[in-house]
């Protein structure tokens, strides 16, 4: 890769620099055309969304910088339906009989808005890239097979069937190495590994079928299904024969049938060269030794006189807190569903941060409130001018694109802060604003828009992501029970923190008297340094807090929780 950055340019930069030279030397004076390919075979995910996120942020480098581009994103919608995905509202076994379909002619779930499989699948990604701010041109596969937009390519691969079947061959009987000697490798998080599935158009099929080498497959003329077998092929008229699996045979004339594609291996290379696709990455599924993106780059030179895109490798993307789930099990979420719970800049940033070889996490867990921390912090040093390049790059092209920024929540309040009142409160809105207000009685919060759409956010996580077991109830009555039994030592704490509620009401101001409580016991100022021993009766005050509030050991952060609670409430549960 060329390195005409400096040193500290993110990688989107430097990706942008490269594609820029090499449109230009391909084809100066046109748009450059970078690329994206989804399946819409089921619920697509975020493993898959790197396949968008990563030409998205070129693309949109090479926009700022003033030049032309096209991000096409194909919708491989005239792929076969394999097999009924587990999990999916609204389907049941009775799905099975349309494999081997494409997806366009398989029935949309019962209850769906959408006339088919892959509109259904399609719409919710459609929606969710539009939050993101990201711009594409769609490219429905069905409707340019079926237009017989590709016929040309389409011919052109069966006359040179051989030479296709020549650079297969060489993968068909080239032994790899390594798989002599099995490596050793580290284990990889089951959401991982489930992240391959489609990341592209997923097929590895090349057409081979026992006899004559084939790379085109027609749909059934009766069954509708690929389940077919070209028998024969004439070059001068384009006859084409086959069989299918139904018992139905039927003979065409290629020049004029549109009921079939190319296979997978020989499909990609044709349309890098049909679009003039000068950057597209590819997941690692599809770069090993004789994969699709490693054969494509010989069939787009060797047979449609094409040039390979610049395709970086990018990495899996795992999702800390549902491990346990999978595709296979209908669990792996999508853009859709990391939208309901971080807003759209956040959820950039995760993908712009990270080059492509990179693998990362997306929490649906407890951990989304630290990369929330980690968010703010970066804002922070970006105001005041104290950011590193790279990371004030991966910020700009979080907030927004050249089209200008996406929606930001105008008071970012803490999210863990947010959650915490969203799960005391279950959603209450006077209650909300009642305590938002609170939090900064010198620049109160006059409306919940204020904290919006962050609020939202982080009512929907403390909704659909913490167990219920998990969640905050606040002590309707006393603990007389625990109450009875403290000693004097305990008795004095709440003294001095009830004392003190109304002169620290504010989140700074209960901050400091929580933590200040324990200072005070020890004859120490309110702000000392902790020393071990003084954290250790910390820990043991807040745990008594806790107990007494909410009948737990711990929960949300206590200054938060108190303001939630009420200062008459939180006397009267601490028996004062």
């Amino acid at each position: 890769m060329a390195q005409s950055s400096t040193p500290e340019t993110d990688w989107v930069s430097r990706f942008a620099d490269d594609v820029i030279a090499e449109s230009e030397r391909r084809a100066p004076g046109k748009p450059v055309v970078v690329a994206s390919g989804l399946s819409p075979s089921g619920p697509i995910h975020l493993g898959n969304l790197r396949e968008v996120m990563t030409p998205h942020l070129v693309a949109d480098e090479i926009r700022r910088r003033g030049h032309e581009v096209r991000h096409l994103i194909s919708w491989d919608d005239y792929d076969r339906y394999r097999k009924v995905p587990n999990g999916v509202p609204g389907i049941d076994e009775s799905w099975a009989e349309h494999i081997g379909k494409p997806l366009t002619s398989v029935p949309a779930p019962a209850g769906s808005a959408h006339p088919n499989w892959a509109e259904h699948f399609k719409a919710p990604m459609i929606e969710a890239l539009a939050e993101l701010g990201v711009e594409f041109d769609g490219i429905s596969q069905t409707e340019q097979y079926t237009a017989g937009a590709y016929r040309e390519q389409i011919l052109h691969a069966m006359k040179h069937r051989a030479d296709i079947d020549a650079v297969l061959d060489r993968y068909r009987t080239k032994k790899d190495p390594a798989a002599k000697k099995p490596k050793q490798q580290k284990p990889v998080d089951e959401a991982e590994l489930e992240a391959a599935e489609g990341s592209g158009a997923a097929s590895e099929d090349d057409g081979t079928s026992g006899g004559a080498y084939y790379p085109y497959k027609p749909y059934c003329g009766q069954c509708e299904r690929d389940l077919t077998t070209v028998t024969g092929y004439d070059d001068e008229t384009t006859e084409l024969t086959y069989t299918c699996v139904c018992g139905f045979s039927e003979t065409v004339h290629l020049n004029e049938f549109n009921r079939g594609k190319l296979v997978w291996k020989v499909d990609w290379p044709m349309r890098w060269a049909y679009e003039g696709v000068i950057f597209e990455p590819s997941g690692v599924d599809h770069s090993s030794p004789g994969s699709s993106f490693v054969v494509g780059g010989q069939i787009v030179r060797e047979v449609f006189d094409g040039v390979q895109p610049i395709g970086p490798m990018y990495a899996f993307v795992g999702i800390s807190g549902m491990a346990k789930m999978s595709s296979s099990k209908g669990g792996v979420p999508t853009a859709g569903d990391a939208l309901k719970i971080m807003e759209a800049p956040l959820l950039r940033w995760l993908y712009a941060r990270r080059k492509p070889n990179q693998s990362f996490k997306i929490a649906f867990d407890q951990e989304i409130q630290r990369l929330y921390d980690e968010w703010d912090k970066l804002s922070t040093k970006v105001a005041d001018g104290t950011v590193l390049p790279a990371d004030a790059a991966a910020y700009a092209r979080a907030i927004g694109t050249a089209a200008g920024e996406l929606p930001r929540t105008p008071r970012p309040l803490s999210y863990r802060t947010l959650a915490s009142v969203a799960d005391i409160t279950a959603g209450a809105e006077d209650q909300t604003l009642r305590i938002l207000s609170e939090l900064d009685p010198t620049d109160p919060i006059a409306s919940l828009d204020e904290v919006r759409p962050r609020l939202d956010r982080a009512e929907s996580w403390i909704t659909a992501y913490v167990p219920a077991d998990q969640r905050t109830l606040v002590r309707s009555e006393p603990d007389t029970q625990t109450l009875g039994a403290l000693g004097d030592a305990d008795r004095e704490s709440l003294r001095l923190l009830v004392e003190g509620l109304d002169s620290h009401w504010s989140l700074e101001g209960l901050t400091t008297l929580v933590y200040g409580v324990p200072k005070i016991q020890a004859g120490l100022a309110a702000d000392a340094k902790p020393t071990p021993e003084l954290k250790v009766a910390q820990r043991t005050f807040f745990a008594l807090l806790y107990q007494l509030l909410v009948g737990r050991d711990t929960g949300p952060r206590l200054p938060t929780l108190l303001l939630a609670v009420g200062a008459e409430r939180v006397r009267k549960l601490l028996g004062a």
